[in-house]
């Protein structure tokens, strides 16, 4: 099935107790003050929706921003926010296409089977003339079995090797950071890019609050020269927006696509990594 589902197909399944239904929403990158966006949860959701709070569920045992825990936690995790391995899960965010792929990601990669995005989001929904509920939702424990995919993800060391083998590398960042002609928003760490890597900015992948259709998606991978029957490994500032480049390769029919957890976070510091730029 389709990765993507509609605001007709998610309200058809709402009442199924399999069904669950997260809001992904992280505050937008460079906005001051921060967004609230569990305040916004609260205030108005999908009926039974609970709030996947990707920051949370992150591994806090490292430096680096939003790092995959360790499959014994993510299970706890999920068993606790009532997320079973086997449930439908549907994942929305509240505007736009930037962090709703990392949950999907997140779950995918640790073994769950059916997950979906909603297309278009909470904004689809509302368009739709579909029903919203505020206040927080709980659902009963659950038994989430985390199996751990690790050919989705890149280490360094793994992502050191595929650019001395040439590999397809996609980033997901501003084609300023890329080049290097515009700072990074960590402090600290140089903008450009890995050698070898291709820029492709994942807003590039969305209009009006939707991903691209797959015909649209295959032809901005062509575009970039992205040979979509070989891997391609994606990453960006901090593992977020390298999901949308992943589930756009998915929809369009890749068949191996890893992301590079540590994204620029990681590689910009550490001293042995070579950063180009174009700018």
């Amino acid at each position: 099935m389709h990765t993507l589902v509609s605001p007709s197909w998610l309200a058809e399944r709402l009442n199924d107790p399999d069904t669950v239904v997260l809001d992904a929403t992280l505050p937008p990158v460079g906005v001051t003050p921060p967004v609230d966006t569990y305040g916004r949860y609260v205030g108005r959701h999908i009926p039974r929706a609970m709030f996947f709070d990707i920051e949370r569920l992150s591994d806090h045992s490292t430096s680096l921003p939003h790092m995959l825990p360790s499959a014994e936690e993510f299970s706890k995790s999920m068993a606790g926010l009532g997320v079973g391995s086997g449930n439908t899960i549907v994942i929305y965010e509240q505007v736009g296409v930037f962090s709703a792929p990392r949950a999907w990601w997140m779950l995918r990669t640790f073994g769950a089977a059916n997950v979906f995005l909603l297309d278009g989001g909470l904004s689809a929904w509302v368009e739709a003339g579909l029903p919203t509920e505020s206040g927080e939702v709980r659902r009963a424990a659950a038994e989430f079995k985390a199996s751990f995919d690790s050919a989705a993800v890149k280490d360094f060391a793994q992502l050191q090797e595929k650019i001395a083998d040439h590999a397809q590398i996609l980033d997901a960042r501003s084609a300023g950071r890329f080049s290097g002609a515009a700072p990074e928003p960590r402090a600290g760490l140089s903008s450009g890019h890995m050698p070898g890597a291709t820029s492709l900015p994942f807003t590039e992948l969305a209009a009006d609050g939707r991903l691209r259709s797959a015909e649209e998606l295959r032809e901005i991978f062509v575009a970039k020269g992205i040979d979509i029957a070989r891997p391609v490994t994606t990453t960006c500032g901090s593992g977020v927006t390298a999901a949308v480049l992943a589930l756009g390769l998915e929809i369009a029919g890749a068949s191996e696509v890893s992301l590079y957890d540590g994204s620029w976070a990681e590689y910009a510091q550490r001293p042995e990594a070579v950063i180009e730029r174009s700018a």
